[in-house]
């Protein structure tokens, strides 16, 4: 369980600049790409982070107004540095995890008449399974190429856990489609 005062996002945001100063905007843009396949951040979830970190002498900004554009470029401190350290020491939480297909497929019984509304929802869960793992591939060489295996390990873990979701979901469809079939089989 997590000591930390701070949430999780800000230890993205703390991770993140640890590895280069960032704008708000560059923060988002790699967690889009990154993070946000495990743990998403908005907008508005990152420049109050980044407004806290400020103000806890963790993270240090800088206006830059090159090309017109009004910005800051935000970098960690010693202690924020020193901070994302003792984060990384504590021992996670446990995970919760949270899908509301997983959860509308649980209550499907009582409220549809044939297989075919439960059935599409497993569908549906497969084909964004799928379309995960395929994403997570894509990015499988440049994470090699960085040479960090712990971003591949996580990258990794990714591509089996959806594979195996979505060979779930398609083995329930099978299942609930052909009740019996695979006590025969």
């Amino acid at each position: 369980m997590s000591h930390s005062p701070h949430s999780n996002t800000a230890h993205v945001i703390l991770g993140l600049l640890d590895g280069r100063p960032r704008t708000g905007y560059e923060i988002k843009q790699t967690v889009d790409t990154s993070t946000r396949f495990f743990w998403a951040a908005s907008y508005g979830q990152i420049y109050p982070e980044l407004r806290r970190l400020r103000d806890a002498g963790l993270v240090e900004s800088e206006r830059d107004d090159t090309g017109g554009r009004k910005r800051s470029v935000h970098r960690l401190t010693p202690a924020g540095r020193e901070a994302l350290r003792a984060w990384l020491a504590e021992p996670a939480a446990a995970t919760e995890y949270r899908d509301e297909k997983l959860l509308k497929l649980f209550f499907s019984a009582s409220a549809v008449e044939d297989v075919t509304a439960g059935t599409a929802v497993l569908r549906a869960h497969a084909e964004e399974h799928a379309e995960t793992a395929a994403r997570l591939r894509e990015l499988e060489p440049k994470l090699i190429a960085a040479g960090n295996p712990y971003q591949l390990a996580v990258l990794r873990y990714g591509i089996r856990q959806n594979d195996a979701g979505a060979r779930h979901c398609e083995e329930a469809v099978r299942a609930i489609e052909n009740p019996g079939a695979e006590e025969s089989a």
